[in-house]
C-alpha cells in the first residue's frame, strides 16, 4: 500500500512538470548531489522528466552521477567560488536556463559550544551557511530571468537546538533565515522560495563527518533511518506546486514531528513571557486560528514505504 501510494504521488507530480518550448524539460541544479538527500532528489527529479544538473566534488561520484539518464555531472564545491563560477559557465552555455535550484550540499559535525573547534567551527558554516549564499547569488540571474525556484534544505534542527549539535544547529538556523529573507526578495521578481526541513533519514552525513574529524559517535551510522524518498518528493512538491509552501517539515515519524512543533510553541511561549506587551491566552489562540486558515496542513502526499 505505502509503494502504491509512492508510485501514485510520482505519477501526479510528473504530469505538473511542464516542458520548455514544448520540448525541452526543465534544468534544476541539485548541489551536494553525490549521496543522501541530494543523490535521492536527483534520481528522482531525473525519473520525472527534469534535466538535472548534479553538483558534487568527488571524480567517482562525477563518474557515477553521469551515468544516470537525464543527470550531467558537474564539479561543484560550494566552498570554492572557482567552482561555482565555472559551475555557472557551464550550465548557461548549455543554453537550458535554469528553472530551478536546490541547495542541498551540506555537512554535520557532533560537539558541544565548548569543545567545537573554530576550525571545525569555519568548515560547517562555509558549507551550510556560506554555499547556499554563495550558489544562489551566483545562479540568481538565471533563476530570476526564467522566473524559476529556489528550495533550500535546511533541518528540524534549525527548528532544534541539541547540546552535542551546536553549530550544525547554528547552521542550519542561519538557512531558515536566510530562505525567509531570500523569499522577501525574490518573490516580487516571480520567483518561489522554499525550505525543506528533514528530520532523521538514511543518509552518508554521520560517516562523512566521521572520517573528517575522527570522532566516532552513535549519529554515524544512520542506515537503521528510512531513505529520504519523501525528502525528495517534497523537493518535488516545492518545485511544481503553483503555490509552493515556504517550508515543508519532512519527518520519518511523528514523535520528531511533534518535538518540533512544541520546540516552536515553546519559543512563542518564551517570546511572550513578563514583557509590556505579552499577550493573553484567547489572543495568542486567535493568533494560531489566523496562521492556521492560511496554511494547508495535512495536504502533503510524501509518503513512502516503511523501512
Amino acid at each position: 500500500m505505502f509503494r502504491f501510494l509512492v508510485v501514485a504521488a510520482s505519477l501526479i507530480f510528473a504530469s505538473s512538470v511542464p516542458a520548455i518550448d514544448g520540448a525541452k524539460p526543465r534544468a534544476v541544479l541539485v548541489t551536494g548531489a553525490s549521496t543522501g538527500i541530494g543523490r535521492q532528489v536527483t534520481e528522482h527529479l531525473a525519473a520525472q522528466g527534469w534535466f538535472v544538473y548534479a553538483g558534487a566534488r568527488k571524480p567517482e561520484d562525477l563518474e557515477a552521477l553521469g551515468k544516470i539518464a537525464n543527470v550531467q555531472a558537474v564539479r561543484l564545491d560550494v566552498t570554492k567560488p572557482a567552482d561555482i563560477d565555472a559551475a555557472v559557465a557551464t550550465i548557461t552555455k548549455a543554453g537550458r536556463g535554469l528553472q530551478a535550484l536546490v541547495n542541498n550540499a551540506g555537512i554535520a559535525t557532533v560537539g558541544t559550544a565548548t569543545e567545537t573547534s573554530p576550525e571545525e567551527f569555519d568548515l560547517v558554516m562555509q558549507v551550510n551557511a556560506y554555499g547556499p549564499y554563495r550558489v544562489t547569488r551566483a545562479f540568481a540571474p538565471l533563476i530570476i530571468e526564467s522566473k524559476g525556484r529556489i528550495t533550500t534544505i535546511s533541518s528540524i534542527s534549525g527548528i532544534l537546538s541539541g547540546r552535542g549539535l551546536t553549530v550544525y544547529s547554528m547552521s542550519k538556523h542561519a538557512v531558515e533565515a536566510y530562505g525567509d529573507s531570500l523569499a522577501e526578495q525574490m518573490t516580487p521578481l516571480g520567483v518561489q522560495v522554499s525550505l525543506i526541513e528533514p528530520g532523521n533519514f538514511d543518509s552518508e552525513i554521520g560517516k562523512s563527518a566521521v572520517a573528517r574529524t575522527g570522532v566516532d559517535n552513535r549519529l554515524a551510522n544512520r542506515s537503521h533511518y528510512k531513505k529520504p524518498i519523501e525528502v525528495a518528493l517534497a523537493v518535488q512538491q516545492a518545485l511544481t506546486e503553483e503555490n509552493p509552501r515556504r517550508r515543508y517539515m519532512v519527518t520519518p515519524n511523528q514523535q520528531e514531528a511533534e518535538v518540533t512543533i512544541r520546540k516552536q510553541i515553546e519559543q512563542l511561549a518564551q517570546l511572550n513571557e513578563g514583557h509590556a506587551y505579552t499577550y493573553d491566552r484567547d489572543a495568542l489562540v486567535k493568533m494560531l486560528d489566523e496562521a492556521l486558515a492560511k496554511s494547508r496542513a495535512g495536504t502533503t502526499p510524501n509518503v513512502a514505504p516503511a523501512n
